[in-house]
């Protein structure tokens, strides 16, 4: 029975997981990307201090491997990035057998059950484009993902689901 507890267990988890990792974007359909060649960051909001050159290094590096150029001041685009975390909680129940089995006209029953929640941390990042000189919103992109106690594992997460989000950028182009 632990044997069975354990297995659910990990494939719980695992469902879990695999619901909180998305990365999806957004963009002003009427936005010509090609007129862009550099952009400049006006800000990183986090809890963490230490994440907002690692958010930043993510960024760059996907926007860098795209032919953008990071400028100081001044750049075609603009870009904003805002991290939150939430505390997201699973109910798993467990079921001690089923009481000898089903059984007509009401005897037997379903045995004993346990029920235990699971609180984990989702990490969500949003990273916001403006055309500098409109200060028009042109794309959004954000990713979403369960956050691990080790912050390298969590550097890890940030820089593969900031490569997901970049994937297919800039919008209308053909990869």
């Amino acid at each position: 029975m632990n044997a069975q507890r354990t297995i659910f267990g990990m494939m719980l988890f695992f469902a879990v997981s695999s619901l909180a990792e998305q990365a999806k974007t957004d963009y002003d359909r009427s936005t010509d990307f090609r007129q862009y060649k550099t952009y400049s960051w006006e800000g990183v909001q986090t809890r963490d201090p230490l994440f907002v050159d690692r958010i930043k290094a993510a960024v760059n590096a996907n926007l860098q491997t795209k032919g953008w150029r990071l400028l100081e001041t001044g750049g075609d685009v603009a870009v904003m990035a805002m991290e939150t975390t939430k505390d997201h909680q699973t109910l798993n129940t467990f079921y001690d057998g089923f009481g000898g089995g089903w059984r007509w006209r009401g005897f037997g029953g379903f045995g004993e059950s346990t029920t235990t929640v699971d609180t984990y941390k989702v990490g969500t990042l949003v990273v916001d484009f403006f055309d500098a000189h409109t200060k028009k919103l042109i794309w959004r992109g954000s990713a979403s993902d369960t956050l691990a106690s080790s912050s390298d594992k969590n550097i890890k997460t940030l820089d593969k689901e900031v490569h997901k989000m970049f994937g297919h950028f800039p919008p209308g182009k053909k990869n």
